[in-house]
C-alpha cells in the first residue's frame, strides 16, 4: 500500500526532474574540474545526452538506477505496489535507451552511461570519466 494518496503521489512524481538532476550535477562538476568542457542536452542528438563533447564525438548519459532499470542494483528494484505498471514503464525506458545508444553509435558517437549508484566512489568515477573522454 502506498503511504501517499493518489493526488499526493501524483504531485510528488510531477516534481521528478529529467534534466539538471543531482547525479548529473555531480558528474558535470567532476568533468568540469578535470578541465573538460561540454555541451548540455543537445536537442539534435538522439536521446538528448546529458553531456556532449562535440569535438571528440562522445556523449555521456547519467541514468537514475530506478528510472532506467539498472540490473543487479539495489536502487533499481521495483516498488511493491503497481508492479505491472512499473515493469512496463521501466522496460519502455530501457528499450528507448538501447535505441538511442544504437542510433548514436551508428552515427559515429561513442557513448558512456554513468549510473547513479556509481557516484558513491568519486575517485573511481573520475577515473572512468577521464579514461572515456581521453580514449581515442
Amino acid at each position: 500500500m502506498d503511504k501517499f494518496s493518489s493526488e499526493r503521489r501524483s504531485w510528488v512524481m510531477s516534481r521528478v526532474k529529467s534534466k539538471h538532476t543531482k547525479p548529473e550535477l555531480v558528474v558535470r562538476r567532476i568533468v568540469f574540474g578535470m578541465g573538460y568542457r561540454y555541451r548540455l542536452h543537445d536537442k539534435k542528438l538522439q536521446g538528448r545526452p546529458d553531456l556532449v563533447f562535440p569535438g571528440r564525438k562522445k556523449v555521456i548519459f547519467v541514468n537514475g538506477c530506478f528510472w532506467h532499470g539498472h540490473l543487479g542494483c539495489r536502487y533499481g528494484q521495483l516498488p511493491k505496489t503497481r508492479v505491472s505498471f512499473w515493469e512496463e514503464k521501466i522496460q519502455r525506458n530501457r528499450a528507448r535507451d538501447i535505441r538511442n545508444i544504437a542510433t548514436l553509435e551508428a552515427d559515429g558517437w561513442r557513448v558512456l552511461t554513468v549510473w547513479q549508484c556509481e557516484l558513491k566512489n568519486s575517485e573511481i568515477l573520475a577515473s572512468k570519466l577521464n579514461e572515456f573522454i581521453e580514449r581515442r
